[in-house]
C-alpha cells in the first residue's frame, strides 16, 4: 500500500495525496477542511494535524466521534482504523 510510506509526523499532505491519487485532490480536501489556506500554507489546525502520526490522527478521529478516551483505542496500520478494546495475542478483549 502506497500510504504505508507516509505514516510519520509531517507527512499529512503526502499521505493524503497517496490515498487520493493526486496532490491536487489532497490540497482541495485540506482546504475544504480548513487545514490549508488558499496559498497552500497549512493553517494552525493543519499544522496540528501534520504534527501527528497517522496513528495519532486515527485515534483522535475515533475518540472525537465516540466521546471515548483516546487510551481506549487500538490502531491497525493496515486499515488505518482505530477501534475500541485492547489487542491481546492477536485477539480483541472488550
Amino acid at each position: 500500500m502506497a500510504t504505508q510510506k507516509f505514516m510519520g509526523r509531517g507527512q499529512l499532505i503526502e499521505r493524503l495525496a497517496a490515498q487520493t491519487g493526486s496532490m491536487k485532490s489532497a490540497i482541495s480536501i485540506l482546504q475544504k477542511r480548513g487545514q490549508m489556506d488558499a496559498t497552500g500554507k497549512l493553517t494552525k489546525t493543519g499544522q496540528a494535524r501534520n504534527a501527528m502520526t497517522a496513528q495519532e490522527r486515527a485515534i483522535d478521529r475515533a475518540s472525537k466521534a465516540s466521546g471515548a478516551p483516546k487510551s481506549s483505542f487500538h490502531y491497525d496500520p493496515k486499515t488505518n482504523r482505530a477501534t475500541r478494546g485492547t489487542l491481546l495475542s492477536g485477539k480483541r478483549k472488550y
